[in-house]
């Protein structure tokens, strides 16, 4: 099939399959974008003796990552909303390139900092795009399953990536493990240039300047969502280690392991249900989020119930993002959402940054058994706001537009 119509913005018939080859290679490059930020943090003890500085500064790599994602997001998708989509996303892809290629060769600490602020401005700029070039490939009522596909590379980078990666490190080397992801993000640029139509950018007459989109009508809802589901996720997750061992259940490895795997089954169900019934899902999976903190709050050191509470919040939250992203691109137009998502970028990043640091005083001050009763109302909050913008931002059907 050409892809003609698709380049002037008429997805695909809704007959049509899904065009897998290039959600899967969207889907990849966030994977491999996940796995580019985090992978630092399982090889402290390898890259430390090779730079020549403490453990605790390779652990700044992946901060000085997701600082130059937080700040370059808004700035550089506003710079570059007018460009062609897809140069744009091959330009990101060779920004992870240089950058991996960089620390794989680099014994000089300042110049692999330098190389992963690269990478988090690349990441960054890749994050505005991905759902937005998802939901022009497919019609309106598809919509919502190709944003899942897509995402599911973080998730899969998650559960599977990232400890796939610090195996790779192990067995050959942390620097041919970055230079693996180096060659997998050259690899991704000839995937993407054949198989991702060649969207246009925002022609000048038709551009919303940013202002107008973060206050276009349903974009405050879910911003706001995203950052109090963020912010109470992270207090939990941060610290679920010592909410472990508070609760007698000392296999932190094994928690981990189920939230994982659990996240997997929660994008997959949500893939067969964001189209067609996303209010009930976003409102199910909230409503299990905040049953969970409950549950942990009550009763995490009865036998059982830390493991199963742990697999139902995968579950739940694995298909959060998703049916949240896919929100934001219905209330803000595919045209508008390059410029939509990279403000919840933003706001994912800060939520992170927030819910850690909430998590951490908590932590210090109530201690671990108070981290659940902290988390608890900010995803009631989120829940809240979902059920109160039926109309404006979380209606029950798909858009059109």
């Amino acid at each position: 099939m050409s892809t003609a119509p698709l380049v002037k913005g008429t997805a695909l018939p809704a007959s049509a399959p899904l065009p897998w080859s290039g959600l899967l290679a969207l889907s990849t490059a966030a994977f491999t974008a996940v796995l580019t930020e985090l992978l630092p943090a399982g090889l402290l003890p390898r890259m430390a003796p090779a730079l020549g500085v403490s453990e605790a500064r390779i652990g700044f790599l992946v901060t000085g990552y997701a600082v130059a994602s937080f700040a370059a997001a808004i700035p550089l998708t506003a710079l570059l909303r007018g460009l062609p989509r897809r140069p744009v996303l091959v330009g990101t892809l060779l920004g992870f390139a240089v950058s991996n290629a960089v620390v794989a060769l680099s014994s000089s600490y300042a110049l692999t900092f330098a190389a992963r602020l690269v990478a988090g401005c690349a990441g960054g700029t890749l994050w505005a795009m991905l759902a937005g070039c998802a939901a022009r490939m497919v019609p309106p009522e598809r919509r919502g399953r190709a944003i899942a596909v897509v995402l599911a590379g973080i998730t899969l980078a998650l559960s599977l990536g990232v400890p796939a990666g610090t195996a790779l490190a192990g067995a050959v080397g942390w620097r041919t493990a970055f230079g693996v992801l180096a060659a997998v993000a050259v690899l991704l640029v000839g995937w993407t240039h054949a198989r991702v139509p060649g969207f246009p950018g925002e022609a000048p007459h038709a551009r919303v300047p940013l202002a107008r989109v973060a206050v276009l009508p349903g974009v405050p809802a879910v911003l706001s969502v995203t950052l109090f589901l963020l912010v109470g996720h992270q207090v939990m997750y941060t610290y679920v280690a010592p909410f472990a061992t508070h609760a007698g259940f000392g296999r932190t490895g094994l928690v981990l392991l189920l939230f994982g795997a659990a996240t997997v089954v929660g994008i997959w169900i949500t893939g067969v249900l964001v189209d067609r019934r996303p209010r009930a899902a976003l409102l199910g999976a909230l409503g299990l989020c905040a049953t969970v903190m409950a549950a942990l709050g009550l009763a995490a050191g009865v036998p059982g119930v830390l493991p199963v509470s742990v697999a139902l919040w995968g579950l739940a939250f694995g298909g959060a993002p998703t049916l949240i992203q896919t929100a934001l691109v219905d209330v803000s137009g595919p045209e508008r959402a390059d410029v939509a998502t990279s403000l919840q970028t933003t706001v994912y990043n800060a939520g992170i940054a927030v819910g850690s640091l909430t998590g951490g005083v908590v932590l210090s001050g109530p201690g671990a058994g108070a981290l659940p009763w902290a988390a608890l109302p900010l995803v009631a909050a989120a829940l809240t706001v979902v059920a109160l913008n039926r109309r404006s931002a979380f209606p029950s059907g798909r858009h059109s537009s």
